[in-house]
């Protein structure tokens, strides 16, 4: 994973506005399910070989249901709809074999976990789609059962899971709040990023090393195998834990930001 801004100094995400002026509002998102893009035979074939060869790199590859982000558009004023489809994780090897504008981004989710020593941040482990890649609590959303729209609060929902999941921390998802929303400048990848309430790091050391042992003891691997927190004044690009291997692209960006609204 490339660390940091692309093309030329381009940020890797652009964040999109949340709030609707004239309504003085939130602006309301609105989720279009659309057939999947079709693919050559050619394609599918080498989807397959590419698949396989990461399967044999990492038997814990998962080829689970994803959302892919196939656009945004301005519906109306104040409203954004977002064109999703039903995919697998395979299908990520597109992005080895088209042009970055025609290939399905992804859509995620976050969860920006404030303590008294900054926000919690994990590093993936080696059995991971991204080992040693530090990012915040989540991951990409999965779609909801067939004939079921995707909306806003399973996105919620999902993000609650993830931090359950890989920090064995409980947050109710109703006091998440969205307080992001990223684009992708490259593959067009659609990032939900969710504000937890603040909780002590204390508590965030203890849950992910109680989990991190009860998975062990069945064997597991935790998704999170190190934790750490980025302060205030750390910057991803210079110092902290992504200094010592590869981030999330959009954490740059994300953090900056964050902070920007601490002062």
């Amino acid at each position: 994973m490339t660390a940091g801004p692309v093309h030329g100094g381009t940020p890797a995400v652009e964040f999109l506005d949340l709030h609707d002026p004239a309504a003085d509002a939130p602006a309301r998102i609105d989720f279009v399910e659309c057939p999947p893009p079709p693919l050559s035979a050619e394609e599918r074939r080498a989807v397959d070989r590419h698949w396989a060869a990461a399967t044999a790199a990492n038997p814990a590859t998962f080829d689970g249901p994803v959302v892919a982000a196939l656009g945004l558009d301005r519906s109306a004023p104040g409203r954004t709809a977002l064109r999703w489809a039903r995919m697998s994780y395979r299908h990520r090897a597109l992005r080895e074999l088209r042009p970055p504008a025609a290939v399905p981004g992804s859509v995620y989710v976050t969860v920006l976990q404030p303590t008294e020593e900054g926000l919690v941040l994990g590093r993936g482990a080696h059995t991971t789609a991204a080992p040693g890649r530090w990012s915040l609590p989540g991951g990409g959303a999965e779609p909801p059962g067939p004939g079921s729209p995707l909306e806003l609060s399973l996105l919620r929902r999902h993000a609650a899971v993830e931090l359950a999941e890989e920090v064995g921390l409980v947050v109710a998802e109703s006091a998440l709040r969205l307080w992001g929303l990223t684009r992708g400048t490259r593959f067009g990848s659609i990032g939900f990023h969710f504000l937890a309430p603040e909780v002590p790091a204390a508590r965030v050391r203890r849950c992910h090393a109680a989990l991190v042992a009860e998975e062990r003891s069945r064997g597991l691997v935790p998704e999170l195998d190190v934790l750490a927190f980025t302060g205030p004044a750390a910057d991803a690009r210079r110092s902290g834990p992504a200094a010592s291997g590869p981030y999330a692209d959009y954490l740059p960006g994300l953090l900056a930001r964050y902070r920007a609204e601490l002062r």
